[in-house]
């Protein structure tokens, strides 16, 4: 974990892709996708169907190793509404070991906006958190600080003749965004023009190393 400075909050940023906030023993991560692999089955493309066990895997470890009391998942959560019902016999029984040994919530977003508890946890549509907005896609024209998911943010670079991409927080003073945490999620380029409109100029990537955060200025 790395020290990571936002809107007078410190965090630690993880390379995994979540976000530590030791002040008030918080885990946040974004864009779980649960049972991505299991929607695509119904429509006849079949995936390895193991991602929602990866992922609550991960979300596990990160867990027993912060020792978090509270976690919040800023949307989609699920790759659809209806995903809860889906999930195996064994990620459910994970989740729901999560669900009740942490205080958890769950921030609704474009995929799973209709979701209904079938698993613990609190729903909310965003939250307000020491002056923090959660929410699942930035708002361009809100100037409160606010952390957000959305876009699986990645960066991309030409290192030694091949082409490299990582996973990546972007910053701006009131904006950061928190790259994909699911087993199953792609990315969409930092530099892409619907990342700099939703957070404005002057932003930058955050790659999250075990000893280190690296930044890269994002062109607009």
């Amino acid at each position: 974990m790395v020290p990571l400075s936002f809107a007078g909050h410190d965090f630690k940023a993880l390379a995994e892709g979540a976000l530590y906030w030791p002040a008030r023993r918080a885990l946040l991560v974004a864009d779980l996708h649960f049972e991505k692999a299991s929607w695509f089955a119904v429509r006849g493309q079949m995936l390895p169907p193991y991602d929602s066990i990866a992922t609550l895997s991960d979300v596990t470890a990160l867990v027993d190793r912060t020792d978090a009391r509270e976690l919040w998942c800023l949307g989609d959560s699920f790759h659809d509404s209806a995903g809860c019902e889906r999930l195996p016999d064994q990620a459910r029984a994970m989740l729901t070991a999560l669900t009740a040994r942490l205080d958890w919530r769950w921030i609704t977003g474009n995929h799973d906006s209709a979701m209904v508890d079938h698993c613990g946890g609190a729903i909310e549509e965003e939250a307000l958190v020491d002056g923090l907005v959660l929410r699942h896609e930035a708002e361009p024209g809100d100037p409160r600080p606010e952390l957000s998911g959305h876009f699986h943010p990645k960066l991309r670079l030409r290192l030694r003749g091949r082409h490299v991409a990582r996973r990546c927080f972007v910053a701006t003073e009131t904006k950061l965004i928190l790259p994909a945490f699911g087993a199953l999620t792609g990315g969409l380029d930092a530099h892409h023009p619907e990342i700099i409109r939703a957070v404005g100029h002057k932003a930058q990537a955050l790659v999250a190393l075990e000893t280190r955060l690296l930044r890269f200025p994002i062109a607009a």
